[in-house]
């Protein structure tokens, strides 16, 4: 069987009460800066100043009411892993969905990316960076499209962005 040969976690993101409140305390003690918000999901994303990421932590308000540690409510959403290639990220989706454990794709602009969950509904997702310098209008942006794989596969096949060579 094939596995999933991910670089590095690349960024986490929560579910918080009060997303405000919750961005303020990772610009104030961490140091972190805004990079993209995203108002249609009520979502933050924080770079640290020292990162190449397009951000590290992404933060998506739920409300003061949100029961926590269930999707949905306070709590860890997701984690990521970066590949170095999109030629990777098409394998792993490969590998997900022969294991049952697919349950999305998409494309954030900045990031190509599938989605998982393990026996137990953790979530995760696998994602591939297109390079720094063809950001573009993506550098202060984190939309939610659909991912069109093999275009992606087609214009960018080869590209390393994480990987030593």
């Amino acid at each position: 069987m094939s596995t999933v040969d991910p670089v590095r976690l690349n960024h986490a993101v929560l579910f918080v009460a009060d997303l405000d409140r919750a961005e303020r305390f990772y610009t104030d003690v961490f140091g972190m800066t805004v990079a993209a918000r995203e108002p249609r999901a009520n979502a933050a994303f924080l770079r640290l100043p020292r990162s190449g990421n397009h951000h590290d932590l992404g933060l998506f308000g739920v409300g003061p009411g949100a029961a926590p540690r269930r999707r949905g409510g306070i709590g860890l959403y997701h984690l990521a892993w970066q590949v170095d290639t999109i030629d990777e990220l098409a394998a792993a989706r490969d590998v997900l969905a022969a294991a049952g454990a697919l349950t999305g794709e998409s494309s954030h602009g900045a990031t190509k990316s599938v989605y998982g969950a393990d026996p137990d509904g953790n979530e995760f997702e696998i994602m591939w960076m297109l390079p720094r310098e063809e950001w573009g209008e993506y550098e202060n942006t984190a939309p939610v499209d659909g991912l069109e794989l093999q275009a992606e596969l087609a214009r960018w096949t080869g590209v390393r962005t994480a990987g030593q060579s």
